[in-house]
């Protein structure tokens, strides 16, 4: 199916795509505790334990000590020598506004198309610096609502909040696992890698507005 424009809707993932890359802060956090750039995101993904512990923080199911304390264990256990108290934080300053798309979500929300946020958090203070209600028309994100991507259930309450079917949407994430996610739901997706080129396959996916 040729989904060029036929959508009116858009949701944005936040870290990667509104900010500087998450993996490169995850790098640059591993490089910093245990001159191993890949250490965080290795355990992240191949060790249960911590895997367990990060979703459980995205999902509002623990807090954030509770997951800097169980997670600084797995490092130590892997050779990092690093405190619990610190670690979200760090990894919070390392991701940096990215303005050109700041400036395109305010330019897909001029042309008339609905935008929402839908993100997993790792604590409120990520959002720091971003006016969230002011720049979307819906927000959505993973510890307030107990389910994080690529849960079917998180697109399908960001759709709802927005106000748009997922026929109508397009998601902007960073991640392919999130963006497949999101098209066995019908929703069309964005791989973001630079803001040129997303900013040229939204004007390829969305209708024009009734509104310009």
């Amino acid at each position: 199916m040729d989904d060029a424009g036929t959508r009116g809707a858009v949701l944005f993932d936040f870290g990667g795509v509104l900010t500087t890359s998450v993996v490169v802060a995850f790098e640059e956090l591993g490089t910093e505790l245990a001159d191993e750039p890949k250490l965080l995101l290795r355990l992240l993904s191949k060790d249960a334990e911590s895997s367990a512990l990060l979703v459980a923080h995205e999902e509002g199911r623990i807090g954030e000590r509770e997951f800097e304390t169980g997670f600084a264990a797995r490092l130590r256990a892997h050779g990092a020598a690093v405190a619990g108290p610190g670690l979200v934080r760090g990894l919070q300053e390392r991701l940096r506004p990215d303005p050109d798309m700041i400036a395109l979500v305010a330019q897909v929300r001029s042309q008339g198309h609905r935008v929402g946020l839908l993100s997993n958090s790792l604590g409120d203070d990520c959002y720091a610096g971003f006016d969230l209600p002011a720049m979307f028309d819906a927000v959505t994100v993973s510890g307030e609502i107990g389910v994080r991507k690529p849960s079917r259930r998180a697109y399908e309450i960001a759709c709802r909040r927005l106000g748009a079917r997922p026929g109508d949407t397009v998601m902007v994430d960073d991640l392919p696992q999130n963006i497949a996610a999101a098209d066995r739901l019908g929703i069309a997706g964005v791989v973001h890698r630079d803001a040129a080129a997303t900013e040229a396959e939204l004007a390829r996916l969305l209708a024009p507005s009734s509104g310009t």
